[in-house]
């Protein structure tokens, strides 16, 4: 049973394929009324009425009227299918847990579920530091799904649609193209050529099509959480569209995605990149399988293989500077030129690490903003040089 956010809601809609069913049972009408009603009862469910329906040649229709709401099963004998829908108000009834039952009455072997919170909307506390959280009102819970991996939920911001994993905000509406333009363009610009390019995590897809927009003509974009991948797709107003996704896992095109760990393909590959891109959610104390990736190894790594790596590193702020404490030491440890950017108009901080000294990369990247196909809408030649001081934090003696 998926866990739910901080929030009161009105609603919760379950909506569920099994597949892998026994067509005898998807085609027989009084053993899924039972298995229905049996379900919805244990979920804390009031049944007022059951309907059912029975297709010719096969197919079967039950409709439970609740006093929460309702339930539906709708099954495909032929293809072993069962179609669920279980919505719910109130707090009395577990719609989450009803359609769980369901799937064990059913024997379903597998399953996909999505579950909609829906009505009165919820708050999402994004934890900064020890005492201070940003709180987003989400106005709609567009989906709340726990992959293999993190915990994903997509919903209707005062900044538009909004994209959180594990209860942290990685990108809104509003804000996503600031953040990454702030994470690419100065990597873009450190490297004398833009043909290939390599992007680990950035699941949204942009930072594959600003690469691509400003002339790479090869993407190689490796994320762990395909079905993380694949709901931003679904329902993010940016990023990848669904068919774009389609095309770039099938590798029809400029961009190829693989579903991989990043240390592993980094480890393995055999390519040479221009530039290399780790976009990952913030490190964090408790253990988690990205951790690794922003360690001193994993960059050592992404050097022999790319001519400019650069990341996320954190937030400059001082409550919360110690994942960028840390990536600042491990990118000096690697690299013989490191290039700080901070994204005021955001609350992130960026490092470029190139594997030979640069006298000047600030004069570097504004000569080469000028001759990119791509023209940057949060990013100037006056932002290069602003943006490239890193915070008194990080210039004095390294802890």
């Amino acid at each position: 049973m998926q866990s739910r956010p901080d929030s009161r809601f009105a609603g919760c809609h379950v909506l569920a394929e099994f597949t892998g069913v026994n067509p005898a049972l998807a085609n027989d009408v009084s053993r899924l009324r039972r298995i229905l009603d049996d379900a919805l009862t244990r979920a804390g469910a009031t049944v007022c009425t059951v309907m059912d329906k029975q297709f010719e040649p096969q197919g079967v229709t039950v409709l439970a009227l609740l006093a929460e709401s309702h339930a539906s099963l709708h099954t495909y004998p032929e293809l072993g299918a069962v179609f669920v829908d279980v919505f719910t108000c109130g707090h009395a009834a577990d719609s989450e847990y009803a359609v769980e039952l369901l799937r064990k009455g059913i024997g379903a072997p597998t399953a996909e579920i999505r579950t909609v919170f829906r009505g009165a909307g919820t708050e999402i506390a994004d934890p900064i530091s020890p005492g201070l959280a940003q709180h987003w009102q989400l106005s709609e819970v567009i989906c709340d799904v726990h992959t293999e991996f993190q915990h994903v939920v997509i919903g209707r911001t005062g900044q538009g649609v909004g994209l959180f994993m594990d209860g942290a905000c990685q990108s809104t509406e509003i804000s996503q193209l600031v953040y990454h333009e702030a994470l690419l363009l100065p990597a873009l610009l450190l490297a004398p050529r833009i043909e290939r390019v390599l992007v680990i995590g950035s699941g949204e897809g942009v930072v594959s099509q600003l690469a691509v927009a400003a002339g790479a003509t090869h993407v190689d974009h490796v994320d762990i959480d395909r079905e993380a991948v694949r709901l931003c797709a679904e329902h993010l107003p940016y990023g990848y569209s669904a068919g774009e996704l389609r095309r770039a896992e099938s590798g029809l095109g400029p961009v190829t995605v693989h579903y991989r760990d990043g240390w592993s393909f980094v480890e393995e590959t055999t390519e040479r990149y221009d530039v290399v891109v780790v976009d990952l959610p913030e490190q964090t104390e408790e253990p988690a399988q990205h951790n690794r990736l922003f360690c001193a190894d994993f960059l050592r790594q992404c050097k022999t293989v790319g001519g400019v790596v650069v990341s996320q590193a954190g937030c400059p702020t001082l409550w919360r500077n110690e994942s960028l404490t840390r990536s600042w030491r491990h990118f000096h440890e690697t690299f013989d030129a490191v290039v700080y950017f901070g994204s005021d108009e955001h609350e992130w901080a960026f490092l470029s690490g190139v594997a030979e000294p640069l006298d000047d990369p600030v004069a570097t990247m504004r000569t080469r903003l000028a001759q990119l196909p791509y023209r940057p809408r949060t990013i100037d030649a006056e932002m290069l040089a602003a943006s490239t001081l890193p915070p008194h934090a990080l210039r004095s003696p390294m802890r």
